[in-house]
């Protein structure tokens, strides 16, 4: 079995998202497919699916072209994705979402054949999830392992993964690339999108790079090095993936005691001093979100919060950034950027009353601290104006850091500063991480990415179960010690 597409182009308003892309893959292979965000990986991913319709080339499964803008003809022809948006529906069972589309039936549903069928499917996959259990109670590990199941159930001979592992962390990638591993030996072709670069070279045969458009190189991922590749995505050297730091920490200026908050966490003490990074690690559904949500009022909870050495009691997250504690969303899509309003009105949007006098807006101060914020995130757009939900990713990301900094905090939560960002972007990001740092300002990150954590962090705080585990100096964490505090029983 061998899915080749051959000269893909794609317009789009006179701009050429991808110019001329081939890219084969044979049964039992899986196939990094790399770039910096923008460089038409989705795209790419689209048209071989059938949602986008390309401006010229075509798609061919064992030598028979795929259905062109038909991506329900294309599944039945054996190719499914699974994309990063999870697409369940929460209050339906996993067997009910698996089948979702593809009921087993007439009139009358046979609820117990699916149910049996879709255990069998998980069992096959090695997850170890209730095929009768409501969605909604499930971690997001399990949600992404029922996507897999979802996308197999119609017998894909390809599948293709689009940053499967964006919300996973430390043992739930590990199951996702142990499944990933027993499905290439059942003779399927798989592509698998991810910014993770250990995840490439632990799991994939080959690597297809892209950038801005075009085909840059396909190798086996023995030929590429960790330098080399990320030089073939980005079309430059990147002198260092984690920039040195020079942390001074001085004052406490954010300490969180005894935070509780039943049954997502208890118990959780964390403090940050001025000019110091500390990462907060964790599996998915330890609660270190929920703790930095409680820190800053979004999250009812008992304990006690200090900033600059004064208590306070946040009851909202304006009142947390009035009193010098701000938090960046891990789900900027959703929770983070205005997709629809300019660069300048994302930046500038929690501060409006600084820009006001007299109860008018100054539209003139309001943007010039916009156009100032831009300059010094390097923030990458068309003009002020641009609609924020075109940008790239990292530049998205940068623009929500600039919104909490416009008029700086004492402490910034970073919750996921990362996800979904190409290499380059987090070179950028890490790069204003330590500006802010070295500025006096304090930040909490918390990061799925182990890499990060002990690339960025000067100290680590470890939870697990809702609790805090252990605190790691950098001199002491290693990727075995963080683990060992995020997994022990």
């Amino acid at each position: 079995m061998r899915l080749a597409a051959q000269g893909l182009t794609k317009q789009y308003g006179g701009v050429t998202v991808l110019r001329d892309v081939t890219i084969e893959v044979a049964s039992g292979e899986i196939r990094a497919l790399v770039g910096e965000n923008g460089a038409g990986k989705s795209t790419l991913i689209k048209i071989l699916g059938g949602a986008v319709v390309a401006d010229a080339g075509e798609v061919r499964l064992d030598g028979v072209p795929l259905p062109v803008g038909r991506p329900l003809a294309v599944r039945q022809r054996g190719l499914s994705i699974v994309y990063q948006e999870f697409t369940l529906v929460p209050d339906l069972t996993v067997a009910e979402n698996v089948f979702l589309g593809r009921e087993i039936g007439g009139a009358v549903l046979r609820g117990r054949t699916m149910r049996e069928r879709a255990q069998r499917l998980l069992d096959e996959l090695g997850v170890r999830v209730d095929a009768g259990a409501p969605v909604r109670g499930l971690s997001v590990a399990h949600q992404q392992m029922v996507e897999i199941a979802r996308a197999l159930v119609t017998e894909a001979r390809v599948l293709i993964l689009d940053e499967p592992s964006a919300t996973l962390s430390g043992s739930e990638v590990d199951t996702l690339l142990g499944v990933l591993r027993r499905l290439k030996a059942r003779g399927l072709a798989i592509i698998y999108v991810s910014h993770r670069l250990d995840e490439i070279f632990a799991v994939c045969d080959s690597v297809t790079v892209l950038r801005d458009g075009r085909h840059i190189r396909t190798a086996p991922v023995t030929t590429f090095t960790r330098e080399s590749l990320i030089r073939d995505m980005v079309g430059r050297d990147v002198a260092e993936e984690f920039p040195a730091r020079t942390a001074r920490p001085g004052d406490v200026v954010l300490r969180a005691t005894h935070l509780s908050a039943p049954p997502r966490f208890r118990d959780v003490s964390i403090d940050v001093r001025a000019g110091e990074i500390v990462g907060v690690a964790g599996l998915v559904g330890a609660g270190r979100t929920s703790a930095a949500l409680a820190m800053i009022g979004a999250l009812r909870s008992s304990g006690q919060i200090e900033v600059r050495g004064t208590r306070a009691a946040f009851r909202t997250p304006a009142a947390a950034i009035a009193g010098g504690l701000a938090y960046v969303t891990e789900d900027r899509k959703a929770r983070g950027i205005f997709s629809m309003l300019g660069v300048d009105d994302n930046i500038t949007v929690t501060h409006l009353a600084a820009f006001a006098r007299a109860g008018l807006l100054s539209n003139t101060r309001r943007r010039s601290a916009a156009a100032a914020a831009v300059k010094a995130f390097d923030i990458r757009a068309a003009g002020l104006g641009q609609r924020a939900g075109t940008l790239s990713g990292g530049n998205q990301q940068k623009a929500l850091v600039a919104r909490y900094v416009v008029r700086p905090p004492a402490v910034l939560i970073l919750d996921e500063p990362t996800r979904g960002v190409d290499v380059a972007a987090r070179a950028e990001i890490y790069r204003v991480m330590n500006t802010l740092t070295d500025d006096g300002l304090g930040i909490l990150m918390i990061s799925s990415d182990l890499p990060e954590i002990l690339g960025m962090s000067d100290r680590i705080v470890v939870m697990r179960d809702g609790c805090t585990t252990g605190v790691l100096a950098r001199h002491e964490a290693t990727a075995e010690r963080v683990m060992a505090l995020a997994t022990a029983a």
